[in-house]
């Protein structure tokens, strides 16, 4: 091997092992390998050169397709959440699950489903957040159900030609090779089987093999126990529906600690009981749960405080302030000391030393070291940081009051873009742009929520990745290791079509799948003229396991998404994903030669 396929596997070994066995940050590690490549120097015939890849070699991701429509599905993804939308979507697709078990059920079939139609890349861009939220909502650790994400639309993207590009790339080839490429389902005969089998292994080693990295709220684990009062809208989509169908009844760090209804107190308030225009909700919870409240549907904070203050909700934001013994509204109610007046803002909610205040919020007598919630526009923070009317003021991140009155917009816009790029009118980026741009305009989102909304440290980790998969490849470090390995095979077609489905998914797993099927398309194409078979099946055994990596974090754009937000490591993916790799090897190779002969 040369030189630069020398320093190149040099590099990946260390890449490796830090991800495995350091915690340092993915992005971090994968964009410090590819800066080894960029700038270390290379003896050569001539003397010496700069890095084993040129500069736009190694940005090669940041122009990537795939890249961007991931940066922009973050925006499309943001507005859905800011409208409310998304929870629209989570109640009518994931329901509320009683098991991990049936939330892993719930969730992976539809996505199955979907990614055989639809790429893969934008299916997990816009559920992540959908997932994560669902999660907390249900008291499951989100690293339980992101891997499976990623995994359902991995396996859900083989069984057809348009799942993943992954299978168009290699069809390109096979029709300008042979004249002749695959129809639309053809690839069901293996991969209907492998989603199959592959879904029913995470549903049986998923509770034992994914880690529980991220614990979930327990319910008031934070000492400041803020009380706060929620109205039922009048001509709300809560009224007549329970407690229990409504969503209410198992919030993560909080409870309804009472319903007021006219003049009727409910203190003992049970999952059957009905819900009427105008009741009064008093909850109890930490400041978290208590931001997620004021984003449900229907339900409007019961001051009337906050629609006198000037400007719309959406601009607004939430800040914790705790009352100094300085503050003139001591000892008297927030109504008496008119502290929408005084303050220009509106108290949502009162902690009091982890005490419930059995009192509607304009009733509360302030006394010093209350910690008001309150809501106010995005100046507040300044005015009053050095107000010697407060201990401490400081602001909630994640507020942003939803815009329900434009949910309906966002889903027809997402509607359309998945209608759009499934049909093959657009690709999956020009109708992922044009969405972003619609939902900004329609004013779904604002442009600062827009950028905000952007997880920068994923986009970098999938750039990163496109860049060390082309030192891979153009240092010649890939071929040279394949070409060894498939020679190994002899004469025996089936050992022969084993060795391709192995080696392509070992290049998978460091290189892009992409990358790593138009390298082994042509060694695998030369080792069946050798042998004197027909190339069919090992086309097919390519496009299989180019698209089935599931033990490495790197080697598929989707794993690569859900590194971060899942909170895992990269044993992880080995832990779970390496049985699955090896269980699908064998049933491919079982298959395939019995649909395409060799």
């Amino acid at each position: 091997m040369s030189v630069d396929a020398w320093i190149t596997l040099t590099v990946l070994i260390g890449l490796v092992s830090l991800l495995v066995f350091t915690r340092y940050a993915a992005d971090l590690v994968l964009v410090g390998a590819l800066t080894v490549l960029m700038v270390a120097p290379v003896p050569t015939d001539q003397g010496w050169k700069i890095g084993v890849i040129t500069i736009a070699q190694g940005l090669i991701g940041l122009s990537n397709p795939g890249m961007v429509t991931v940066a922009v599905l973050f925006v499309v993804a943001a507005a859905m959440r800011e409208t409310g939308a998304l929870d629209f979507v989570t109640q009518r697709l994931l329901g509320r699950p009683r098991t991990l078990a049936s939330a892993q059920f719930r969730m992976m079939l539809p996505v199955a489903g979907l990614s055989a139609f639809l790429n893969n890349t934008p299916i997990v861009a816009m559920m992540i957040p959908i997932i994560t939220d669902w999660a907390r909502k249900n008291r499951i650790s989100v690293s339980k159900l992101l891997i499976p994400l990623s995994y359902a639309t991995i396996l859900g993207g083989t069984c057809t030609l348009i799942g993943t590009s992954t299978n168009l790339v290699v069809n390109g080839l096979m029709i300008v090779k042979d004249g002749k490429g695959l129809g639309l389902f053809d690839l069901a005969w293996v991969g209907v089987p492998c989603a199959v089998i592959g879904l029913g292994y995470l549903m049986l080693t998923g509770r034992r093999l994914l880690p529980e990295r991220k614990a979930v709220a327990a319910e008031l684990d934070d000492p400041r126990k803020y009380t706060v009062e929620m109205l039922v809208e009048i001509g709300s989509v809560l009224v007549d529906k329970t407690i229990e169908q409504a969503g209410l009844r198992h919030l993560p760090g909080l409870y309804l600690a009472e319903i007021s209804r006219a003049e009727q107190r409910i203190v003992a308030v049970g999952p059957g009981e009905k819900l009427r225009e105008s009741d009064r909700l008093v909850f109890v919870g930490i400041v978290e749960s208590v931001v997620d409240l004021q984003k449900i549907r229907g339900l409007v904070p019961a001051t009337t405080s906050v629609f006198k203050l000037e400007g719309s909700r959406s601009r607004r934001g939430l800040f914790e302030a705790v009352v100094s013994d300085q503050c003139p509204l001591v000892r008297r109610t927030i109504r008496e000391g008119r502290f929408r007046t005084v303050y220009n803002a509106a108290v949502i909610a009162v902690s009091r030393s982890g005490q419930r205040i059995v009192k509607k919020i304009g009733d509360i007598v302030l006394q010093p070291g209350d910690t008001l919630l309150v809501e106010a526009g995005p100046d507040w923070l300044e005015r009053h940081r050095n107000d010697r009317d407060f201990y401490l003021v400081s602001a909630v991140d994640g507020y942003t009051p939803p815009r329900h009155d434009r949910a309906w917009v966002a889903l027809v816009i997402l509607l359309a873009m998945v209608a759009f790029a499934a049909t093959g009118i657009v690709s999956m980026l020009q109708a992922a742009m044009v969405a972003g741009g619609l939902m900004l305009l329609t004013r779904c989102l604002s442009g600062s929520a827009a950028r905000r909304s952007v997880d920068w440290s994923v986009l970098l980790v999938i750039a990163a990745a496109f860049g060390i998969g082309q030192a891979m490849e153009v240092s010649g470090a890939a071929a040279n290791i394949a070409h060894g390995l498939i020679g190994l095979g002899g004469h025996n077609p089936y050992v022969m079509l084993a060795l391709v489905y192995l080696v392509t998914m070992i290049f998978t797993a460091f290189m892009t799948n992409n990358a790593a099927a138009v390298l082994l398309f042509a060694i695998a194409g030369s080792a069946a003229g050798q042998i004197g078979v027909s190339p069919m099946p090992f086309y097919i055994t390519v496009m299989m396991a180019a698209s089935n990596d599931f033990a490495t974090p790197i080697g598929y754009q989707t794993n690569l998404m859900v590194w971060g937000p899942g909170g895992y490591r990269f044993s992880d993916y080995t832990r779970i994903g390496l049985p699955l790799s090896l269980i699908l090897w064998a049933v491919t190779v079982a298959i395939v030669p019995r649909v395409w002969p060799f």
